[in-house]
């Protein structure tokens, strides 16, 4: 790399350079050479042409003018000129040109405003540091050179402002030893006027109380005492602000009790937000009292610390009204105040609300900020409404409002709930094109949606794509793995996990150790479970109850009924109460006896113990009822369940479903699928292999009572129902459907769809896939991916390729599982113009680039040895500015390497 000079000394020649740029036409000059000849004319303002150039000048176009070394006052006159005139904005380079023309022909005076706007003109740390760099190297310029120009003490102290307002410590502290070094405080070189001053010391001081660093805050106290100042209200306001940062409210209190007479409302608010983050709220009302008894009025933030506390402590009532009150005394509420409310009304699941507020805002004409965005997308994410998540996303974006890491997280979070990973990992490459990087909660959110929907391969590579990017696995990311291998039943590769952790320098925590229990216990090795449970005592992690219900109901599941009873027991030792779900264990357990007697004793127990049954307990008898077809009393329970205002589990209507069906009584089966529509919940793929089950017994007259087909069962085999299926007895739900008044959806067509897929009988689910397009009910993501899925694995590349075209005109995004087996299908075919094709459209659907090439070239192609279809693909995606990441560049070169090796 080319090493760089100093910044002043390239301006400097820069400037000594005429000016070249080409202009548009060969005889006419360029814009900045037309209006340099107008300003050296004693009366430019008044001529007719500048107004008409005007409008084409740019920032770079300006500093270009610049460069041509106008007159010092001329340049600086037009600068102010076309601001107000013409409402130029300028850009820290105009200033910066400004500056050094102004230095250059000794205007010190001038330039010494310019420096100390250019300052105030800083709006990120970027540009801070910029000017910060620029003013510095024109202060240490040698004596006598043309640029330069020392930092008087008011550019010292502004600078210091500005460096503190972007949370710039280290650069303040390095700027501060240098204004010493200046005043020969040092070495004894500097030139003596620019000793600290009150605002400096202030300044200094007020920074390290931001960062609640009390220590260094008192050393610059006792230095401003020593300088002979006296502190002011700005002191004894940062020093309450500072102690309330470092969690020492008392102290602020202290500080605000030993200030003069006459505060204002800086010193109320702080201490009153100190004492709202310690959950004094009760002492923060009555300062707050106290403020206006004291004639101090509270200002648009002590307003809205006081809304965003109560809200938090769910006094709603109160918060609102202190919120409009702030309005009719003509404190106009700012985008802070209405965003706490935002935040609220979001975290509350009252979406519609936290709209109207951000409304209200920009009715007001305020422009709302990335945090009322972030609000607003996270309320979305919860609720599972992503395409409204996006939406705001995209308004963000309208609005010129950068998303920040955190909008990705909570997008990216919303998708991995949702399990739709491919989402997920796209906003990778948005984060990029953004010029943000991820940080760990991007890759733990991102591993663990992985491990969750089973895609390890691809969490693995993403493990180590976070390390090679710096990022140091925690407890959260190996609990993701350890999690995911014990749902896939390898529980020994988890505990390995777990014994490697040590060496990693992680500690295990009561999610890795849950985990791992839950996995030993659903395999069956319910002594290994415990052992661990041992071992994990032993080693100071203590149980709570989600670990104590997850081996009571092991130990019961292997019919330790009694261990499971002495587990329970032992909770109290662990000072571990007994939670809802541990009595609801041993509900279901007395009711696998039929035991009601016993089971009703534990439901007296839960109420007499303060908890309120839930529908999972309330199920656990609607079960047991349903099994021995004593449906009455399994309706009573549901009565029960509705008069308690608890919601119906899905379960309940299956179990119901299930057990009319098999008592012959159809009719009653498809009137709890009515009831089931009225409530709002849509029936699962379960309910429906429940109902054409009976169809089917319907169908062949094997008898109008099942019972001995285990009632309590609601699902058998259901590859077996979904094989002995026909379009008849599709045809028959349809129509039992029609007559109890449930018309079938997009939902019923996308769970029978799906049920068809999953056995290979695309004849029967294409004929639905047709049916409901002639119903005019348009496919979802979700049909298409699942018909798209089994065209490819029964090789239909034909069908998979139409299916393609479908999904891209009603943007449906495509799984790349599936793209990996057309691609392969087609090269195996000879078909390579098809397959770059395919490629070709998928590059264009915005996936993740690492996992197209993880999932295509690594796990499709080259692990198929098409080492030079892979090849030509990698330079495709390069063609189209698909930038990988290194360790996955690594990753394919070493599988291209073994498949070639393996050739040879």
């Amino acid at each position: 790399m080319k090493k760089s000079q100093p910044l002043f000394l390239l301006l400097h020649h820069h400037n000594r350079k005429p000016f070249s740029s080409a202009a548009p036409f060969p005889h006419q000059p360029s814009l900045p050479s037309q209006i340099f000849l107008i300003l050296s004319r004693p009366q430019w303002r008044k001529d007719p042409s500048l107004d008409s150039l005007i409008p084409a000048l740019t920032p770079s176009l300006l500093s270009s003018l610049f460069n041509l070394n106008p007159d010092p006052l001329t340049a600086l006159n037009f600068f102010r000129w076309i601001r107000h005139k013409h409402s130029f904005v300028h850009t820290l380079g105009t200033y910066e040109s400004l500056l050094l023309i102004l230095v250059r022909h000794g205007t010190l005076r001038a330039a010494e405003n310019v420096r100390n706007s250019m300052i105030k003109c800083c709006a990120s740390a970027h540009d801070a540091r910029f000017v910060l760099n620029l003013l510095r190297r024109m202060n240490t310029a040698p004596e006598g050179h043309e640029l330069s120009f020392k930092l008087s003490i008011t550019s010292y102290n502004r600078l210091l402002m500005c460096l503190s307002h972007f949370s710039l410590f280290d650069e303040m502290i390095s700027l501060y030893k240098e204004m010493l070094d200046d005043n020969g405080d040092g070495s004894g070189n500097g030139n003596g006027d620019v000793f600290p001053n009150l605002i400096t010391l202030n300044t200094m001081l007020n920074s390290y109380c931001k960062l609640g660093n009390m220590y260094v805050a008192r050393l610059f106290l006792t230095r401003l005492l020593i300088c002979g100042f006296s502190p002011d209200s700005f002191t004894y306001a940062s020093l309450i602000l500072g102690y309330c940062r470092s969690n020492d409210v008392e102290r602020a209190y202290r500080v605000f009790q030993i200030m003069p007479q006459g505060r204002n409302a800086v010193p109320y608010t702080n201490l009153i937000h100190g004492l709202c983050e310690a959950g004094r709220l009760d002492d923060a009302l009555n300062l707050w009292s106290q403020m206006r008894e004291n004639g101090c009025f509270p200002t648009v933030r002590t307003y809205t610390v006081l809304i965003g506390a109560l809200c938090e402590s769910g006094k709603e009532v109160v918060a609102l009204s202190l919120f409009g009150e702030m309005v009719e005394r003509g404190c106009e509420p700012n985008v802070y105040t209405y965003t706490v409310l935002i935040d609220y009304f979001c975290k509350q699941s009252r979406m519609e609300e936290a709209v109207a507020m951000l409304n209200k805002m920009v009715e007001k004409g305020m422009a709302p900020s990335i945090v009322s965005y972030n609000a607003l997308i996270g309320g979305y994410c919860k609720q599972g409404r992503m395409e409204d998540a996006m939406g705001v996303l995209g308004l963000m974006e309208s609005k010129k409002v950068c998303p920040d890491v955190r909008t990705y997280n909570e997008l990216i979070c919303g998708f991995c709930e949702g399990k739709s990973m491919d989402r997920a990992m796209a906003l990778l490459n948005k984060m990029v094109e953004n010029k943000l990087s991820p940080n760990v909660i991007t890759y733990n959110t991102l591993i663990h949606g992985l491990c969750k929907t089973g895609v390890v391969d691809s969490a693995s590579r993403l493990f180590h794509l976070m390390i090679k990017d710096g990022f140091s696995p925690d407890e959260r990311t190996f609990s993701a793995f350890i999690g995911s291998f014990c749902r896939m039943g390898r529980v020994e590769e988890a505990n390995q996990i777990l014994e490697s952790l040590k060496e990693k320098n992680v500690k295990a925590n009561a999610h890795i150790y849950t985990a791992l229990l839950e996995g030993y216990c659903q395999s069956g090795k319910i002594e290994d479970a415990l052992l661990l449970f041992k071992r994990m005592v032993a080693e100071d992690c203590l149980p709570n109850s989600v670990m104590f219900n997850v081996l009571i109901d092991g130990l019961r599941k292997e019919g330790k009924t009694q261990d499971a009873m002495l587990l329970v027991e032992d909770m109290g030792k662990f000072g571990v109460k007994p939670t809802l779900y541990t009595y609801t264990i041993l509900v279901e357990e007395a009711l696998k006896e039929f035991d009601f007697g016993r089971a009703n004793e534990i439901l007296n127990q839960i109420i007499s113990s303060g908890y309120q049954p839930n529908v999972v307990t309330y199920t656990a008898f609607i079960k047991a009822y349903c099994s021995q077809g004593r449906l009455e009393e399994a309706e009573e329970m549901v009565v029960k369940i509705k008069n308690e205002g608890i919601l119906l589990d899905p379960l309940i209507y299956n179990l119901l479903i299930n057990a009319y069906g098999c008592m012959g009584l159809l009719d009653s089966a498809f009137g709890v699928l009515k009831r089931m529509f009225d409530t709002g919940f849509e029936p699962s793929y379960q309910t429906y292999s429940i109902l054409m089950k009976h169809l089917i017994f319907e169908k062949h007259k094997e008898g109008s009572n099942h019972v001995g087909l285990d009632l309590s069962n609601v699902s058998f085999n259901n590859a077996d129902i979904w094989n002995k299926i026909d379009f008849e007895i599709t045809t028959m739900l349809f129509e039992k459907m029609a007559v109890c008044g449930c018309v079938p959806n997009l939902n019923t067509y996308s769970k029978l769809i799906r049920g068809f897929c999953r056995v290979g009988r695309l004849d029967i689910a294409f004929s639905l896939y047709h049916d409901m397009r002639r119903s005019e009910i348009s496919p979802s993501e979700s049909i298409h991916n699942s018909l798209l899925s089994s065209c490819c694995k029964l090789g239909m590349f034909v069908e998979a390729m139409t299916l393609l075209d479908s999904m891209m005109e009603c943007g449906h995004l495509a799984h790349l599982e599936s793209y990996k087996l057309l691609i392969c299908g087609l090269f195996e075919q000879m078909d390579k113009e098809k397959a770059e094709a395919v490629f070709h459209s998928l590059l264009r659907c915005g996936y993740n680039y690492d996992e197209v090439a993880w999932k295509i070239l690594i796990d499709g192609l080259a692990r198929n040895g098409y080492v030079d279809q892979c090849t030509e693909l990698l330079s495709l995606m390069k063609k189209n500015g698909c930038h990988l990441h290194s360790g996955t560049c690594s990753m394919l070169m070493q599988e291209l390497n073994r498949v070639e090796e393996n050739d040879c």
